[in-house]
């Protein structure tokens, strides 16, 4: 008997040091079962059984306390990883990888609400390896996780693949299948107030295994508490996104507020400059200067004909502007309302209403931004208001100059003295050699032809007027050749007027009381180029051939037409016939009588009626080759002549 209450005390000994290990169950139901086989008394048996029972009740109540320090300290070590959040991923993905080891599941996995595609999607998953599981997307009330996004509820399926309390769809299922997953344990993950006073579910935690598993009623709040902290991660990395942003865009509208401040300083500046070079009334190059200065460039600016009026660099050598290629980018800012950008470059129209100024190019910032773009437009208008502001003062000296011209071409009873005198307060030495342009519009008013010219010789020396319904320019003589300045002129004139015009010069006068003459050689001329066919041109009596000469000499041309001509014109003169006209008409068409009766719209037979009668007063070598030549010059020169006096 004290042998067997021996091995009693022993057995319930042994008891005692199972409950300080990890021992299992088994370990402890075999206590009991050695105790019968060593024969104990069934007094002392019950007693084992008893100590047996109470030391599995210890245990399982040591088991839920190393579990809830576990749960705990995972819960601490999350704690600690939201108070240093650095890396949103990192959080989640040790989240996760808690869940699963305090679990002990096979995987683990963390899904999102898209709110955009209203569904969710897999963001983070752990021990999971399947490819179509983690690419998964779920649609709220769909499969397991989508009934937990849609309820805001915990849901826990012990076997997936016939639970029916949930929506099961192809490729749901597939992905499970896939994963090979079998019991599956989603908590939502919820945040903030919602909708109708409800609180948002923003994605859902799981835990789940490839075997059949009922989840407790603690494992189902532990992982609740994970989710809850996996929420306040997603909260708070929102945040710091948020917080970074606004401290971005705090960082990016106080540097555009910095930068608008330096602009409307600048603009400011610029404003008060150009101001106050209008109000002194100074020269476009000083406007040049100031602008280039302002925006850190070179300024050119040209005159409607592209060539430069002023320039910010007028200390170095300049290349040409490509002519096409300004003209292109002006029409483009006239047609735009605002400068332009071609190649690195910038242009500007300088306008007057619809009416072209000129232009300005800037050069040296391609990259020209919006106040200092409105800062070079602007110096555009200031530059028409000088331009304008030259140009009325121009208008106003032209008027007095014009009527200086006018007395010199007028000439009778003018005091030679009192007239250089004049000249001279203009700025004008009329004891220098000067060209006469005698100007003619071919289409338009000559009224807009003389403020053309006047506009010609905007900013050069020289003088202007209408005479006799024709615009009539003194400029002084630079040795250029008479016909070239002829042209030049009519070249500048035409595109001022928007139409031809033609241009007569005679000189160099280096004589004032010779300019009547002088003009009357340039008038006469240009009726010579009407006749010629030359309307629209410039030329010198020189340009006229034989002709020319003629008329600019002054040579008795009237004696030399009555010689040649004389019998044919006494003829029509005193029988109002058209003999005249039928000669012309006659070396026109080389002596066709037909084609000469189309001209002249009569029968043929009156055309050769008349040319008999030609013959008859002319004589018979009429014909001759030196006789045609001489009629044909007395003939040309009649012909001018009449058109002289008619015009």
């Amino acid at each position: 008997m004290p042998q067997l209450a021996t091995r009693s005390a022993a057995a319930l000994g042994h008891l005692v040091e199972l409950l300080s290990t990890e021992a299992s169950a088994e370990e402890y139901m075999a206590v009991a079962a050695r105790a019968r086989a060593d024969g104990v008394g069934e007094a002392d048996l019950r007693e084992v059984d008893r100590a047996v029972s109470t030391a599995l009740g210890v245990r399982q109540v040591l088991r839920r306390q190393r579990r809830r320090e576990a749960e705990l300290t995972a819960l601490f070590d999350t704690a600690g990883d939201l108070a240093a959040l650095r890396d949103l991923d990192a959080v989640l993905h040790s989240i996760v990888r808690r869940a699963r080891t305090l679990l002990g599941t096979d995987t683990a996995y963390l899904t999102l609400v898209d709110e955009a595609t209203e569904d969710t999607f897999m963001r983070v998953t752990d021990g999971s390896v399947s490819l179509a599981f983690q690419q998964l997307r779920l649609q709220l009330g769909e499969g397991l996780g989508g009934l937990v996004a849609q309820t805001r509820r915990p849901y826990a399926s012990p076997d997936y693949r016939t639970d029916e309390r949930f929506r099961h769809t192809r490729t749901i299922d597939h992905g499970v299948l896939d994963e090979g997953l079998v019991a599956i344990l989603g908590v939502p993950l919820i945040l903030g107030p919602g909708r109708a006073g409800g609180r948002d579910v923003i994605g859902v935690l799981f835990a789940s295994d490839r075997g059949p598993r009922s989840f407790s009623p603690d494992e189902v709040a532990l992982l609740g508490s994970l989710a809850a902290h996996a929420a306040i991660a997603i909260d708070t990395a929102k945040a710091l996104a948020e917080a970074k942003a606004a401290a971005a865009e705090l960082t990016e509208a106080n540097a555009v507020i910095q930068a608008h401040a330096t602009s409307t300083q600048r603009a400011a500046e610029a404003h008060d400059r150009l101001t106050d070079l209008v109000l002194r009334g100074s020269e476009v190059s000083e406007v040049a200067e100031a602008v280039a200065g302002f925006l850190g460039g070179r300024l050119t600016i040209f005159d409607p004909r592209g060539d430069v009026l002023a320039r910010s660099d007028s200390g170095t050598e300049m290349t040409a502007p490509d002519q096409e290629a300004l003209r292109t980018a002006v029409g483009r800012a006239r047609a735009e309302g605002r400068s332009v950008r071609a190649g690195d470059v910038w242009y500007c129209a300088v306008l007057a209403g619809q009416e072209l100024l000129g232009s300005l190019a800037f050069h040296g910032r391609p990259d020209l931004d919006g106040p200092d773009r409105r800062l070079f437009e602007r110096a555009g208008t200031i530059t028409a208001l000088l331009l304008l502001l030259r140009r009325t003062v121009a208008e106003t000296e032209n008027r007095v100059r014009g009527g200086l011209l006018t007395d010199l071409l007028d000439g009778a009873g003018r005091d030679p003295v009192l007239l250089a005198e004049r000249g001279h307060r203009l700025g004008v030495d009329l004891n220098r050699p000067h060209l006469v342009l005698v100007a003619e519009a071919v289409t338009e008013s000559n009224d807009k032809l003389t403020a053309a010219a006047q506009r010609y010789l905007f900013g050069k020396e020289g003088l202007c007027c209408e005479y006799e319904q024709r615009a009539v320019l003194l400029v002084p003589d630079d040795g250029t050749e008479p016909g070239l300045a002829a042209r030049a002129a009519a070249d500048h004139l035409a595109q001022g007027l928007g139409a031809p015009v033609s241009v007569v010069a005679a000189g160099p006068c280096e004589d004032p009381a010779a300019l009547p003459g002088f003009y009357t050689e340039g008038r006469r001329c240009l009726s010579a180029m009407r006749v010629l066919g030359l309307g629209g041109d410039g030329a010198c009596a020189a340009d006229l051939g034989f002709l020319g000469v003629l008329l600019g000499k002054e040579q008795d041309t009237a004696s030399f037409v009555r010689r040649v001509l004389g019998p044919v014109l006494e003829w029509d003169e005193r029988r109002g016939t058209e003999l005249v006209r039928t000669l012309q008409a006659h070396f026109a068409v080389n002596g066709s009588h037909i084609r000469a009766k189309d001209l002249l719209h009569v029968h043929v037979n009156t055309v050769v009626q008349r040319i008999e009668r030609i013959g008859a007063l002319l004589g018979r070598d009429w014909e001759s080759p030196e006789r045609a030549l001489e009629i044909q010059l007395a003939l040309r020169i009649h012909l001018v002549s009449q058109a002289g006096h008619r015009g």
